[in-house]
């Protein structure tokens, strides 16, 4: 029975987590929410805060993820590598946010101050495309 038990507290193994004949479910192992994951749900978050703040902002404003800033950005010229690009709308698409995961995640010390480093970097960049201070945005973030 080996193979059964719960090596390591990493959960069930072996015939125990086959899926349910019955219901065809799959069995939950624990575990914690990898990163890509958890930046997805700080940047939903953070919108879903905003859309509450100032819900008008966000029409017309794509936001996408990038692990690292490509080739497509001018950012050679810094000294620092961005955390996050704010694009122009043309006739052809709308403004868009890209924030880029991996800078964002070097730059947090633990979990709670990169949800926090995510928010103020989407409200940088919100600003810089629509005009309005960082406060409008959000009140509770300062325009330091």
């Amino acid at each position: 029975m080996t193979d059964r038990r719960d090596r390591h507290g990493r959960g069930i193994r072996g015939p125990l987590s086959l899926p349910n004949p019955v219901t065809g479910a799959s069995v939950q192992l624990p575990g914690r929410v990898r990163a890509a994951e958890f930046f997805i749900q700080t940047i939903t978050s953070s919108v879903q805060r905003l859309m509450q703040t100032c819900p008008d902002a966000l029409s017309g404003v794509d936001i996408g993820v990038e692990d690292v800033p490509s080739g497509t950005f001018d950012w050679a010229l810094l000294d620092r590598v961005p955390l996050a690009a704010a694009i122009d709308a043309t006739t052809a698409r709308p403004a868009r946010i890209v924030l880029f995961r991996r800078p964002l995640e070097r730059r947090a010390s633990d979990r709670t101050d990169l949800r926090n480093l995510v928010h103020v970097t989407l409200i940088e960049q919100l600003s810089a495309l629509t005009g309005r201070s960082m406060h409008d945005l959000d009140p509770e973030v300062n325009d330091d």
